[in-house]
């Protein structure tokens, strides 16, 4: 629901395939190009972000920028626009742009200066700010825990049991370069397989929510979905669990929401309020009941009259997020530098932890004490 998602004929689920391969592929080789593309499109400037508030508004600590430009997901709802409706976030105000199927699409817009702000995985951030995009973590926004993860799925009677069994199949995620490949390819390092034999994995980036039926009818060998579309998956049967990224790596945050530098210093209490009150939702939705968590979801797609099918969200469960109001720690992002450095990415593992993230706008990093 808060982050990451009929039967369509064989030619048709093959041309989206292809389709989305393509478009994912390029987003991953402009990765190397996006610090020229912000300087060029002068993003996060607050002329771009919406009505502004005159430059003596900072010294009164109100918010510079009262509407902030963002994507949302289909069918889900995301904490800042929980924080919205919740009355967290006035005066300023969210203006939806479109919705996003990935993280690395998400966080380009805002490099691009298309949007405000945009949330990925902390591998695919690291990825960018090494390229060049000054781009910084503020708030994390989802996570994996015992109850909330992305499983990797085959279907009940696959010969598939490990590893090594992948090798020359198909695996299908929503987006290529972020979270979903990262945690395969640490799962298929473990199982002792060589680079020359991880090549012939075949990865596929499909929508999220034509994954599962391309597992069902055969398209796909493997299925990783996450947090509800997960939840739909396995209620209705007939597949069975590989592995999870919880398996792995544990209780975590793993994606962060980005604004660009540039905003941030000619923003900073349009960021503070930003980042406050999507904290707040964010434990709004920890410390409510489930029941009440799903109602004020239901009731805010409903609201927003956006067309789409919010029955989805009945399979909330958990906020997955680590940190208390979403609070960045360290090892969230040092876990995945590491493992680029391991993987000879020698950019990324040059990358200073203070180029990556700062909790000042955080009002509960203090009180996030592990």
């Amino acid at each position: 629901m808060f982050h990451l998602y009929k039967d369509h004929v064989k030619s048709a689920a093959s041309a989206a395939s292809k389709r989305y391969r393509l478009r994912n592929r390029a987003a991953v080789a402009l990765a190397t190009l996006l610090a020229a593309a912000v300087l060029a499109a002068g993003c996060g400037s607050s002329s771009a972000g919406g009505e502004s508030k005159p430059a003596s508004s900072e010294q009164a600590g109100e918010p510079e920028t009262l509407e902030l430009r963002y994507q949302g997901t289909v069918g889900g709802v995301t904490f800042p626009e929980l924080a919205e409706d919740l009355g967290y976030l006035a005066p300023v105000k969210l203006k939806w742009i479109g919705n996003t199927i990935s993280g690395p699409q998400d966080i380009q817009t805002v490099a691009t200066g298309q949007a405000d702000f945009g949330g990925a995985f902390n591998g695919a951030i690291i990825k960018l700010v090494s390229a060049g995009a000054p781009i910084r973590s503020v708030i994390s926004y989802y996570g994996m825990d015992e109850l909330n993860f992305s499983g990797y799925y085959v279907l009940e009677g696959s010969p598939i049991k490990s590893a090594r069994d992948l090798i020359g199949k198909k695996v299908a995620m929503n987006t290529l370069g972020a979270h979903a490949e990262f945690v395969l390819k640490e799962y298929l390092q473990r199982g002792g397989l060589t680079d020359e034999e991880m090549k012939q994995v075949t990865l596929v980036a499909l929508p999220p929510v034509n994954i599962e039926q391309s597992l069902r009818a055969g398209q796909i060998d493997v299925a990783v979905l996450g947090s509800i579309l997960r939840e739909k998956l396995v209620e209705r049967g007939g597949v069975r669990q590989l592995f999870s990224d919880y398996e792995l790596f544990g209780t975590q945050s793993a994606g962060t929401i980005v604004f660009t530098n540039k905003f941030i210093k000619e923003n900073p209490n349009t960021v503070r309020k930003f980042v406050e009150a999507t904290a707040k939702a964010i434990e709004w939705a920890r410390t409510q009941p489930r029941e009440t968590v799903i109602k004020r979801s239901e009731e805010i797609i409903k609201k927003r009259g956006r067309q789409e099918d919010g029955t989805i969200v009945k399979f909330w469960k958990t906020t997955s997020i680590a940190g208390k109001g979403g609070t960045i720690r360290p090892e969230e992002f040092e876990t995945w530098r590491k493992w680029l450095e391991k993987s000879g990415d020698k950019e990324a593992a040059n990358v200073k932890q203070e180029d990556l993230f700062t909790n000042e706008f955080n009002p509960y990093k203090d009180e996030d004490k592990k």
